[in-house]
């Protein structure tokens, strides 16, 4: 995505033509006062999103509400527009799974995207190796070897398929003592308790967190085994991704020897 920031006729659409854009570090974000706006690349998505979290009511969550142009759109010329909030991405991980566990019990019911089965992007081809729908060319350099040696101990997850966010970490705000907040949902069709894993593998690789919370959240059903896919779904993730490299995957191996002696 570009750095630049909204252009003229996009902030206008969105009301903050006088406003000038003010770039939020952890985006490409670009804050107009009151208002954020997002570069987006898939108009249906950002459409989804927009109506999903513009109507989602989560206890203890802070939502950045979607804004409308003008005309009633939710994209203009690739940008999307929501409520700016306040925070910054902080190393609190149980509360983000916390979080994320609110979050899904709020989108247990919500209609699967069209959107979803259409994708192509790394993330969603990952998703589907992880998963043993498809196969996928993992570099074995860069995660591919160690997906191969963990696969077989996967065994299905008995656990209800849902409307998950599946990119939480790093992406929820704290601000003191305030809620955290989201403002953005990065769809997958999983279990609640997959997504919470996700973020705790992403906390062991690449956030520095303890082993100890891979016991913390143990309670969870099917927990082993939905960290495992989690484990599948990240080194999958890594061997397709072209900014990988073999210095990031140290982290996701540490990760994914914690996870196998749980």
């Amino acid at each position: 995505m570009s750095a630049s920031p909204p252009p003229l006729h996009v902030r206008a659409a969105f009301g903050v033509k006088e406003i000038e854009p003010e770039l939020i570090e952890a985006g490409p974000q670009w804050r107009c006062g009151e208002i954020a706006l997002r570069p987006i690349t898939n108009p249906a998505e950002a459409s989804w999103v927009a109506q999903t979290l513009g109507d989602l009511q989560v206890p203890e969550l802070r939502i950045g509400r979607p804004v409308r142009a003008s005309d009633g759109r939710w994209v203009v010329g690739g940008w999307a527009a929501f409520r700016h909030l306040e925070g910054w991405p902080e190393p609190r991980y149980d509360e983000v799974v916390a979080a994320s566990l609110r979050l899904h019990k709020a989108t247990a019911d919500v209609p699967v995207p069209r959107f979803l089965g259409a994708r192509t992007d790394v993330f969603a081809i990952a998703d589907r190796a992880a998963a043993g729908v498809e196969d996928a060319p993992l570099d074995p350099a860069l995660g591919g070897r160690l997906f191969d040696v963990l696969i077989g101990s996967r065994k299905p997850l008995g656990l209800r398929p849902q409307v998950v966010h599946g990119d939480l970490f790093g992406n929820v705000l704290f601000d003191g003592d305030a809620a955290p907040g989201i403002t953005d949902f990065t769809c997958y069709y999983r279990p609640a308790e997959w997504a919470a894993a996700v973020v705790v593998v992403d906390a062991l690789a690449w956030g520095g967190a303890d082993d100890a919370i891979l016991r913390r959240w143990s309670h969870l059903p099917e927990w082993p085994q939905a960290l495992l896919h989690a484990v599948l779904f990240r080194l999958a993730v890594h061997a397709l991704h072209p900014h990988s490299t073999e210095q990031s995957l140290r982290g996701l191996e540490s990760a994914a020897h914690h996870v196998t002696e749980l």
